[in-house]
């Protein structure tokens, strides 16, 4: 019972611009253990995926956010402590995928967690703090984000990032 691009895309495109999902040009997904090592992988991931994609410039940008996004999965949104490797995140499972999806002129990342909890940007004035910024630096570097919680046989939330590419409007 596997899920198709076009169901993913369902809660993805509530709160976005429209995305028609059937003028997907690019799509890619993988899954990621409950360990620190997947946000490495997931950035692995993108920036192989986005190569050949041509995204210009946005390409380290959007390393960066995924890098964030799948940092707050592992992080906030699994049980116990199974982010830092212990038995908690269950053997072969992979509680938190990323999809990278582009259409002509605009790409979205999403990473997908079992938590139904909101994500929230701390509130913090201690800029040299190793934790609290993620959602942020998400907001800094992406043109929007967003999150919506998953229905039917996918359990938790998606997290978004939309990134404009080759936008033809001059940036004032």
């Amino acid at each position: 019972m596997g899920t198709n691009g076009s169901t993913m895309l369902k809660p993805l495109r509530q709160g976005l611009p429209p995305l028609d999902p059937g003028a997907v040009s690019e799509a890619a997904s993988c899954a990621l253990p409950a360990r620190y090592e997947a946000v490495r992988e997931a950035r692995r991931f993108t920036r192989a995926t986005l190569e050949p994609w041509d995204v210009g410039e946005r390409s380290e940008d959007i390393a960066l956010v995924v890098s964030e996004l799948v940092t707050n999965a592992l992080r906030h949104a699994l049980p116990g402590e199974g982010a830092d490797g212990s038995a908690d995140g269950a053997a072969g499972s992979s509680p938190v995928r990323l999809h990278l999806m582009r259409w002509p002129g605009r790409l979205v990342c999403a990473v997908r967690d079992p938590s139904h909890d909101t994500p929230v940007p701390r509130e913090s004035d201690d800029f040299s703090a190793e934790s609290g910024r993620g959602l942020f630096l998400v907001d800094s570097f992406a043109d929007g984000w967003g999150w919506h919680p998953l229905a039917g046989a996918l359990n938790g939330k998606m997290v978004w990032a939309l990134f404009l590419l080759h936008a033809g409007e001059p940036a004032d």
